[in-house]
C-alpha cells in the first residue's frame, strides 16, 4: 500500500485553488489534458499517467481514480492550506517503480504545482522547490526528446 501525502500552507482560502489544478500545473510536468471540462467523468491525465475524476465539489476536493492502477488521488482544501493524497495499492512491480523513480518524480511534481499555486496566492514561497540530483536523471532518462522542427 502506497500513501503519499503533500500539504501547503497558501495564506489565503484554499478552496478556490481546487479548481485550478489544470491552470496552475506545473508545464514542467506536461499537460494535464481531460476529454471534458473538469468535473465528475472527465478521462485524462499528464503523460503517461492515465486517471478518471470521480468526485469534484468545487472548493473543496476533486479525486481521481487511475484507470491503470488501483488507487485515486485526491486534492483537497482545508482553512488556508491545500493538500494532496495519493493511495493505491499497486502490485509488486509497480510498488517497486513507485519507489525507485515516480515517488521522487511524483513528489517533484507536486511540490512545483504547490510553488505555483503559492504564486497565484499572491506571494513567493519560503523555500521553491528544486528538483534533486536523482530527480534530475531521472527526468533526462525517461522525458520524450523534442523532435526538431522542420522547415
Amino acid at each position: 500500500m502506497i500513501r503519499n501525502v503533500h500539504t501547503r500552507d497558501l495564506g489565503v482560502p484554499a478552496g478556490p485553488f481546487v479548481a485550478r489544478i489544470q491552470e496552475l500545473w506545473p508545464p514542467a510536468w506536461g499537460k494535464q489534458e481531460f476529454d471534458r471540462p473538469l468535473g465528475v467523468g472527465a478521462d485524462g491525465g499528464h503523460g503517461p499517467i492515465r486517471y478518471r475524476c470521480t468526485e469534484f465539489v468545487p472548493g473543496e476536493s476533486i479525486t481521481f481514480e487511475f484507470t491503470r492502477l488501483s488507487g485515486t488521488h485526491t486534492l483537497s482544501a482545508s482553512g488556508n492550506v491545500v493538500r494532496h493524497e495519493l493511495v493505491g495499492d499497486f502490485g509488486l512491480v509497480a510498488w517497486l517503480r513507485w519507489v525507485l523513480v515516480i515517488r521522487w518524480l511524483h513528489d517533484a511534481c507536486l511540490e512545483d504545482m504547490f510553488d505555483g499555486y503559492e504564486r497565484a496566492a499572491g506571494r513567493e514561497p519560503k523555500s521553491p522547490a528544486r528538483w534533486s540530483w536523482y530527480v534530475r536523471q531521472m527526468r533526462r532518462l525517461f522525458t520524450p526528446k523534442r523532435q526538431p522542427q522542420r522547415a
